[in-house]
This record gives C-alpha cells, structure tokens and sequence, in this order.
C-alpha cells in the first residue's frame, strides 16, 4: 500500500462507483463497456494516483497544468491516459500537450491554434457554456460550429465531441439533455465525434441518462480532496 493511502477504502468507493455506472448504463438500454470514467484527482498526491493505477484505473484527469504535468512525470510508465479537464490558458497548451492524450475543455479559437501541432493527435472536446455568464468556461453553443470546424482544419488534433458541467441550481438532467443535442448539430458536421463528457461525482446518473460517454469523478472515488498548500 502507498504511504498515506487508505487502499481498501479507495477500492470499495471505486468498486460502488463501477457498480452504479454499470446499473445506471444498464437502466439506461446502455452497455457499460461504453462509457469510461475519468477519475479526477486535483490536488491528491502521486501516491493515490499510482494506488488508482494498481487498482485497474487508467484514465485520469487533472485541471492545473503544473501539477498535472508533474505527476505524469512521476508516473511515468504507469499506463495512464491524462484527460486535462480544467480551463486551459493558451501560454500553457504546449506543456500540456506534452503529457495529456485529451483535452475536454476547448472553448476558444486561439486555444485551438496554441494546441495546434505536427505529430500525434491530440483528442479534443469543446466545451459548452451552458448558463447564461459569458464568464463560465465553455463556448456559447451557437458557437461551437465555428470553433469544430477549426478543430477540424487543426492539424495534429482530433475532434472528438462535446463537453459540459451542468449549471449549479439547476436540474442535471435537462442540462445534460441539452448537452445531448448539441451533439446530434456536431455529428452532422462531424460523423466521428460521437463523444460527450459529462457528469462528475453528484450527477453522473443523469448524465449516462442522457448518452455520456465520458464521466469525470472525483471524491465519490477519491475521498475529500487534501488541503491546499
């Protein structure tokens, strides 16, 4: 066991959370094999990471470059796939594509070209902005053509479908549903980016419910996140 790391209860809460996915897909005529569950460890330490990579895990997502980008560094040939899932500064996209095989937060025309590169594609998901703040991360969705046709002409990136949070106070559901139909409008212009990333520790139930391929889960398998330094 990794110092620091309660191992027997990181397996039983990652178990429950397969369980209900795998409940939940099926409640929803969904085969389970379908969906991947990204476990989101912001701010928990290598040691948990590599526990999780004992534990079978092997894709996780992170939101802060510098510290996703060490830990990668520290795990290195551990069979990991980093999902970056955080709003992502254009001064900072070349250090994540140095370790991230996707990014699920592309919201903006200059994120597109900063990601751009020779080489192997970069999977991308654009984000939604599903509330009415111009400020919340996200495209707002009459954008998100515009900004999957740049994705498209981008070379060394791979347009791979939608990604959104749903809105605080407002129901999951129809936000998810919401989410759903934008990706019906992208696979029109984009037959392969079948893709949605949606649902995370509170409401991931409603968002297999409404097709999502991707979940990012955080505590309901991690525990409480630590402190801050």
């Amino acid at each position: 066991m990794n110092e620091g790391v309660d191992a027997d209860a990181l397996a039983e809460r990652l178990g429950r959370v397969r369980h209900n996915v795998a409940e939940a897909a099926r409640g929803a005529h969904r085969d389970p094999e379908g969906i991947t569950i990204i476990v989101v460890t912001k701010f928990q330490p290598p040691s948990l990471v590599r526990e999780l990579a004992a534990l079978g895990v092997r894709d996780v997502g992170e939101s802060r470059a510098q510290e996703a980008q060490a830990k990668a560094s520290q795990l290195a040939g551990s069979g990991l796939r980093w999902h970056f899932i955080g709003r992502l500064q254009t001064n900072k996209a070349k250090r994540v594509r140095g370790f991230a095989s996707a990014v699920h937060s592309v919201d903006r025309m200059p994120l597109v070209d900063a990601l751009r590169a020779d080489g192997a594609d970069l999977d991308c998901f654009i984000q939604l902005n599903l509330t009415s703040d111009p400020a919340r991360g996200g495209v707002a969705p009459e954008g998100m053509l515009g900004l999957a046709e740049r994705v498209l002409e981008a070379p060394g990136l791979r347009l791979c479908g939608v990604m959104a949070i749903a809105p605080l106070g407002q129901d999951s559901r129809r936000a998810f549903a919401r989410l759903r139909k934008a990706s019906e409008r992208l696979r029109v212009l984009a037959p392969d980016a079948v893709a949605i990333s949606a649902g995370m520790s509170g409401d991931y139930v409603d968002a297999i419910a409404e097709g999502a391929t991707h979940l990012r889960i955080g505590t309901a398998i991690t525990g409480k996140r630590p402190e801050r330094a």
